[in-house]
């Protein structure tokens, strides 16, 4: 409980000192996660995403990308990768719903996300860029090419971002 307006004040602002214990707790609580999710564009691309808004990630049977698919949560952001001839990152959508099971498999091990677009890069990242960079090498990108779905290191996200400007 505040003693005075001063202390009520330190509450307002975050700058009481139970601010700076709880703070780190909720922050991992509800840590984002940053993934990349390819897509051959001739199939489904990231400009049909922006108009549709939304839509469910499905199509997904590799036991590791369907691993990763399952530790993503709501509010994760995700690279929208596009494959095939063009291998570039080109925007960020956003997990809107924790996993569940595909409905249109049989098989309950098939689990998709709910996405919605967030943003465009302002200029696609190619994978001969990411190739260059040397903090890059023992990503999934890098060392296991086929895999669809794969998590991304804050620093190498940061460093996407970094690149698309």
């Amino acid at each position: 409980m505040a003693k005075n307006t001063n202390d009520l004040a330190r509450v307002r602002t975050g700058e009481h000192s139970l601010t700076k214990i709880i703070k780190p707790c909720i922050d991992r609580i509800f840590m984002v996660n940053y993934w990349l999710a390819k897509q051959e564009p001739s199939s489904y691309n990231f400009e049909t995403l922006k108009k549709e808004k939304k839509t469910v990630w499905d199509g997904v049977h590799n036991n590791l990308a369907l691993k990763h698919i399952r530790n993503m949560k709501k509010g994760d952001q995700v690279l929208f990768y596009h494959s095939g001839d063009q291998k570039q990152a080109v925007g960020i959508m956003e997990v809107t719903k924790n996993p569940y099971p595909n409905p249109d498999e049989k098989d309950e091990r098939y689990v998709v996300v709910d996405v919605k677009y967030k943003s465009q890069l302002k200029n696609p990242v190619t994978l001969s860029e990411m190739k260059k960079q040397k903090k890059f090498k023992n990503w999934e990108l890098l060392r296991i090419s086929r895999l669809s779905v794969m998590p991304v290191p804050k620093e190498i996200w940061s460093s996407i971002l970094k690149l698309s400007k």
